[in-house]
């Protein structure tokens, strides 16, 4: 949901709004964007996020933030659904310091600002050096990161190894679905949908 302004805000004016707010906002470079709720499988993958990232960066200098903190770029304001900072953060801090990797679980809805929008903008960030998007209903991932030659995206299948190095850690992109039913209910034809 998209709340009507009059006129644009500017990116201090929107932070210095928000923590007036009950409910949590991203803001899109001129207005507030209110979050809504997920569905399971998106709840699932988060969690999973957590326990897998989370749980490998224990001891190590970088530390794994769920969706409750935001990525403030130049112009936005985002609350992805995870990230990885190595810069070490202030207990009462609301956002990420120096992000270094970011998560989006994409839906339906929201798969297009995830996909263009938002990657435009978490790649403007000189500390983010890897994208993640990951699927809701299937086993896949696109993945962006920075090299010599660019900000470049690559497609990981189901049976793939998610790498990253400037983290130190890899993860088997099935570890991010465990717990999910993805038996096909969006794979059925017509004549597999029983009559009512």
């Amino acid at each position: 949901m998209t709340l009507a302004l009059r006129q644009p805000m500017t990116l201090p004016e929107f932070l210095a709004w928000e923590e007036r707010q009950e409910l949590r906002h991203e803001f899109d470079g001129f207005q507030p964007v209110a979050m809504t709720g997920g569905t399971v499988a998106h709840a699932i993958i988060q969690r999973n996020l957590a326990i897998s990232i989370g749980g490998r960066l224990r001891g190590k200098p970088c530390a794994f933030y769920g969706s409750d903190l935001k990525v403030v770029t130049a112009r936005t304001s985002r609350y992805p659904d995870g990230t990885v900072s190595c810069t070490k953060a202030a207990s009462d801090s609301m956002t990420v310091p120096e992000p270094v990797v970011i998560f989006e679980v994409l839906s339906r809805s929201t798969a297009s600002t995830d996909h263009i929008t938002k990657n435009r903008e978490y790649a403007s960030i000189t500390s983010v050096q890897r994208y993640v998007m990951l699927e809701q209903e299937r086993i896949g991932a696109t993945v962006f990161s920075r090299s010599e030659a660019g900000w470049k995206g690559d497609v990981l299948a189901d049976d793939a190894i998610l790498v990253m190095p400037e983290i130190g850690i890899e993860v088997p992109l099935l570890e991010l679905y465990e717990g999910l039913d993805l038996s096909g209910s969006n794979d059925e034809t017509p004549e597999d949908v029983p009559a009512r």
